[in-house]
Parts: structure tokens; sequence; C-alpha cells
């Protein structure tokens, strides 16, 4: 078994143009179930925590693919890393406390049709920014918005004042 293993993927540093091919189909495929494994959150919100460990796991199986890494670790270590990603996101939905502390929360930009430009600039978010936000929206201007919010996820969402 070890010798047809060597034979379809090769060792570190030492692979054929067939072994690095047959490494790209499993690592596409064993990366796929692992994020179907992982559930929908992956895909979801884009927290800080998601983006962190997709960009983890994508430089390690990358690092198997072209034989800068042994591969069956790599998987190994790519797996504990999708686990860890499914555990962690159910102490999230669970706590929360762990919640913002991971994720972080929501910080207001502005209420009743004004910016709060301490807050804006404490956030680093530019004026262009939430302009940008408003008009996504249909909003012409800040006047016409009952609150102005950075989401955990780093998007702007704006509340409506009613008419």
């Amino acid at each position: 078994m070890e010798q047809y293993w060597y034979g379809l993927f090769g060792s570190a540093h030492n692979l054929s143009l067939a072994q690095e091919c047959a490494r790209t189909i499993l690592i596409f495929f064993y990366g796929l179930l692992l994020l179907r494994l992982s559930g929908r959150r992956t895909f979801a919100d884009w927290s800080a925590f998601d983006i962190i460990l997709s960009i983890i796991i994508g430089s390690s199986l990358s690092r198997a693919l072209t034989g800068g890494a042994p591969l069956l670790g790599t998987l190994a270590a790519a797996a504990v890393l999708a686990a860890l990603h499914v555990v962690v996101g159910h102490l999230v939905a669970y706590s929360r406390t762990l919640s913002v502390l991971i994720e972080g929360e929501p910080i207001e930009l502005g209420a009743d049709g004004r910016i709060d430009h301490r807050a804006r600039r404490r956030t680093m978010i530019s004026e262009c920014d939430i302009y940008e936000a408003l008009r996504a929206r249909g909003l012409e201007n800040e006047r016409d918005t009952k609150r102005i919010v950075l989401e955990a996820s780093g998007a702007i969402s704006i509340l409506k004042r009613k008419s």
C-alpha cells in the first residue's frame, strides 16, 4: 500500500507532473469535503475567525500540493483546523462572551441622522465607506438614517429612519 501511495502522490520535493496533478485532485476534493463538513458558517458571515482559518488551511494545503510539506501530515493538520473551526463555531453560538471575544461586536457609527466621526475614525472607516453603504440602501445622506452600524463582519448596516 505504501508503494502504491508513493507511486501515486510521490514524496516531498520529488514530484513528477502526474504526481502533482494527482495531489491537486486529492487536495481539491479534500478541501471541498472539509468545507462541507465544517458547515454553512464557513461561507456565511466571514468573520475574522473564518478568514484567518481559511487562509491557514489554504496555505497548508498549497504547500502539500507542491511538495513543500508532507501530504498526510498536512491533510491531518487541515482536518484538525476544520474540527477546531466547528468546535469554536458551536462555542460562540452558545456563549455571548466567547462570541464577543472571538468575533467582536457591532459598533455604532451614527444615530438619528448624524455620523459619529469619532467612532468612524477609531474604527478606520472613511466617510466614503459610509456614503457607499448609504447609496447601496438607496439613501442620499445620513439624515435619512436611524442608525449606522459597523458589524463584527466589517459590513456597514444602515437602518432607515421611518418616513
